[in-house]
């Protein structure tokens, strides 16, 4: 049998919400975000507008951790994950965010995971220092962690791969698993409706999880 894995965004999809909505309303000034604008018009990568933009958070790092406590950690989430790897999942966390705050949620769920993830440090007082993962396999420049190489790379050693995801950086990824085991959200379920893709929606993470365990090999 092949090998399954779900390839998994972090930010929105397993939290509620994504650290950069929250730091934008709770941590930052309308004017730090200027690099998102710079991004989207062409200007500067994901990476470095992420980068720019978390360089000008300036409050004390027991603020942030609160901001954390409001992403929505999904309920349960240890749960879920014995399940899937019960049957035969491996669970891969791809994402654009930071191992500063994903580290410090799973460590409070009581979950070990593989994260693939841009490195940072929280100084005292701020900012969150964003560093690009030069030593993880998958770096990518444009985003930090290349998260359709993640994809290839499973489904090149003939696994049966799964992925969930949100945003932006998850489309790429999206359109290498198939429709049934594609599983997609807010902006990303937005992307692939654009692109007339077949996908699964969900509102968790734990719907992921329980459609996954409910699978019969259906692609």
């Amino acid at each position: 049998m092949p090998e399954l894995v779900l390839v998994t965004d972090f930010d929105g999809t397993i939290s509620a919400q994504d650290f950069y909505d929250l730091a934008v309303r709770e941590l930052l000034k309308p004017e730090d975000i200027q690099p998102w604008n710079d991004f989207t018009a062409g200007k500067i990568t994901h990476f470095t507008a992420m980068q720019r933009i978390f360089g000008n958070i300036r409050a004390p790092e027991s603020r942030a951790l609160t901001v954390l406590e409001d992403m929505g950690l999904e309920s349960d989430l240890a749960h879920w994950v014995d399940a899937l790897r019960a049957q035969g999942w491996h669970i891969v966390v791809a994402s654009a965010g930071s191992l500063w705050y994903i580290d410090i949620l799973l460590k409070k769920a009581g979950v070990t995971l593989e994260v693939h993830a841009n490195p940072g440090v929280y100084a005292a007082g701020g900012p969150l220092r964003l560093e690009l993962p030069t030593h993880d396999p998958f770096l990518c420049p444009k985003t930090g962690i290349d998260k359709a190489a993640i994809m290839r790379h499973h489904l090149g050693r003939g696994a049966t791969v799964a992925h969930a995801g949100d945003g932006y950086p998850d489309l790429p990824p999206a359109l290498l698993a198939p429709p049934r085991l594609r599983f997609a959200r807010a902006e990303l379920a937005r992307q692939l409706n654009e692109r007339g893709e077949a996908f699964q929606p969900f509102a968790a993470w734990s719907e992921v999880a329980r459609s996954l365990l409910n699978w019969n090999g259906e692609k």
